[in-house]
Parts: structure tokens; C-alpha cells; sequence
């Protein structure tokens, strides 16, 4: 997992290539504040416990969606723009910014995108009976949420995260969106349907390399050529991992260029409905050397170690493993430890644990 919240975003210019017609800039709805619209925001009807904006969107798992207002975030799903605000009330209020979308289909796939098909009371139910240290970090950092991503968008976003930190991960992310077909804009920032995997394959290395891409340039080049090299089309390929088992499925995103376990770990949480996958890095190894296998502290971080790691959260939370160690990982943020009263942490967490993600603050470990 990222070792680091997200900042707010702020607003940037994209650049356009010539490889594509830029269609007209839609208007910009919310530009101007006296002609703004009254938003009428249609509520989830959840409470803060199944959903909390900010311990869900702004912790790395997706670099896509912007903090466009107090507790508000915006962002795409498919060709649809979305706000999202939490409630005076806790709820989640949503609002579609295109005119003339199917809201059948568009909330269909709003409801999929949260994963509001699981129940994430009934899952901390079961974390809290089984862990008295879950039990009290639930207290106070209710409604995190697992995402349930486009796998071609998702898979993109971590190839682009490997050992960088999170603002050069953002506006990598913001010059692949914005290849392909823009929305429209919200407070200033631009936002665009996610390209195709054949608009991606138009994007040279090199064009890449001038963003400043560095090496990770080459690695998106060859998976976009891997995924189109699939038989059925990559997209296809993509969707057919949330039928494998989950090291099936790992080991079939590591044949993709600038795919390592890491990064296919959180692919499949991510993406591929595979809930009990677990991205081992030296934060997660440190939160289970100190809560669930203290026996291997001070162990060099191998991949057999890493196997470890995983099956002993897996082994204490279940198949949903994955969305427990999402918690215990937000827990450990320094942002978040000023929620907990000081009493809460041990002298050794106050120091070591809090002094090392000081030191990776806005740094991701994909190694």
C-alpha cells in the first residue's frame, strides 16, 4: 500500500499532442462562481461507518479523482463525471455533471466503482472479534473503503507508481488521462475519460520519456503492447484475472512489463476483486512484525518473507484480508495517527514507526 495520503490536488494545465483531434472544450460548469448551478446532490443513503470520502479516495489507491471542495472529490468512471460530498448527515451525497447520461446505467456503475455491493460494517463486525487492536483503530477511522477499479486504468496508475512519489505519480496519471476524451472541467481541473488501450498504444516512448516518464516510459509501452498482443483484446485479458485464483492471477500481471508482486498486490485489490490480495512493503511488514508476527522482526524483507507476511494476514482476517490491512496501513500514516489521543500509541510507535513514515512521506515503495 502507499505510505502516504494524497495532498489536495492542485489545478494544472495539460498539454495535447497532435495525435489526436481535441473535440470542444466542453463549458466549464462550476467556473464561475455567480453562474454556478445549485448542485442537487442524490444521497447514497449510507452512513460515515460504509463510506468516508477522505480515509477512501485520497489514499493512494487511485490518482485519479481530485479534492474539488470541503469533503468533496471528483473524478471519472467510464464517460461519466462525478462529485461526490460527504453530508452534513455522514451520507454520501453523488451529482453527475453530463447532461443526458443514463442514470441507470451511470449509478449502476457508481455502486460498482465503491464496491457497495459488500458490506463494510458487517466486515469490521468480523475484524473486531478477532482483533482487539482492529477493534480500537476502527473507533476512529470508520467508512475506509476498498475501491473496484477499471483494470486497465488501475493497472496503468501502479505501473506509473513504481518506486516514485506521490506528485510525479499524479501528473504521470494526469498526462495518460488526458489522452483521452475530456469531460469537462470542476474547479479548475480537466477531466477526462480514461483512454483506450488502442489511444494508448498512439503514445510513443519517447513522448512519454518527455513528460518525464523516465524509465517507466518503457515499461508502459511494452504492457500496452503485451495487453494488445492478448488473444480477445487486453481489456478482455484484464477482466478474465477476477476468475483466477488470486497467485494466478498475480503471477499472470507480472508477465506485464514493469509488473512486480507489489504492484500486481494492488492491482488485484484494487481491481480484480481479489480481496484478500496483501501489497507487501516494508510499512506493511513493519505493521506485522509489530501486531501479528512479531517473530520476524528484524528479518530482511525477502520474497519468502513477503509470502509470510501475506498468509499471516490472511490466516487472522480471512479472505477479506485485504480490506482489513487497508486500515491497519491508513492507521500508520502520520496524518492519521493526530486523530488517536497520544496515550493510544507505545513509546516505539510514537518513535521508530512514526520517524520512518516521516521519512517516506509522499514516497511510494514498490520494490
Amino acid at each position: 500500500m502507499p505510505p502516504s495520503i494524497i495532498p489536495p490536488s492542485t489545478p494544472q494545465q495539460h498539454s495535447h499532442t497532435s495525435l489526436r483531434r481535441i473535440p470542444k472544450k466542453p463549458r466549464n460548469i462550476l467556473q464561475n462562481p455567480q453562474q454556478r448551478p445549485t448542485i442537487k446532490w442524490t444521497p447514497l443513503n449510507t452512513g460515515k461507518s460504509e463510506l468516508y470520502l477522505p480515509l477512501t479516495f485520497p489514499t493512494g489507491q487511485t490518482f485519479r479523482w481530485k479534492q474539488t471542495g470541503p469533503l468533496q472529490y471528483t473524478g471519472s468512471i467510464g464517460s461519466n463525471l462525478i462529485s461526490l460530498k460527504q453530508l452534513e448527515n455522514d451520507d454520501v451525497g453523488y451529482f453527475f455533471h453530463n447532461e443526458g447520461f443514463a442514470s441507470g446505467e451511470a449509478e449502476a456503475g457508481l455502486f460498482d466503482f465503491l464496491n457497495m455491493g459488500i458490506s463494510l460494517s458487517e466486515l469490521w463486525d468480523g475484524f473486531r472479534a478477532c482483533d482487539e487492536r482492529f477493534c480500537e483503530l476502527a473507533e476512529y477511522l470508520e467508512g475506509a473503503r476498498v475501491l473496484r477499479q477499471d483494470p486497465l486504468e488501475c493497472l496503468i496508475q501502479f505501473v506509473c507508481s513504481s518506486n516514485n512519489n506521490i506528485q510525479r505519480i499524479t501528473k504521470m496519471v494526469d498526462f495518460i488521462s488526458s489522452k483521452g476524451r475530456i469531460l469537462g472541467s470542476v474547479e479548475g481541473f480537466d477531466f477526462f475519460e480514461f483512454p483506450t488501450l488502442d489511444r494508448l498504444a498512439l503514445v510513443s516512448e519517447a513522448e512519454l520519456r518527455e513528460a518525464g516518464f523516465g524509465y517507466r516510459a518503457r515499461y508502459i509501452v511494452g504492457t500496452v503492447a503485451a495487453l494488445q498482443a492478448k488473444p480477445g483484446g487486453g481489456v478482455n485479458w484484464l477482466a478474465s484475472l477476477r476468475k483466477l485464483d488470486l497467485q494466478e492471477a498475480i503471477d499472470a500481471l507480472c508477465s506485464l512489463p514493469g509488473v512486480g508482486p507489489k504492484v500486481a498486490a494492488c492491482i488485484a485489490l484494487f481491481s480484480l476483486d481479489q480481496h484478500h490480495a496483501i501489497p507487501v512493503d516494508t510499512h506493511v511488514w513493519q505493521i506485522a512484525t509489530r501486531y501479528i508476527i512479531p517473530e520476524l522482526a528484524g528479518t530482511r524483507l525477502t520474497p519468502k518473507i513477503c509470502n509470510r507476511v501475506a498468509d499471516a494476514f490472511v490466516s487472522k482476517y480471512g479472505k477479506y484480508a485485504g480490506w482489513a490491512q487497508t486500515l491497519l496501513f491508513i492507521a500508520e500514516l502520520p496524518s492519521q495517527k493526530a486523530l488517536f489521543p497520544s496515550s493510544f500509541w507505545s513509546s516505539e510507535e510514537r518513535g521508530s514507526g512514526k520517524l520512518e513514515n516521516e521519512k517516506s512521506r509522499g514516497k511510494l515503495n514498490t520494490d
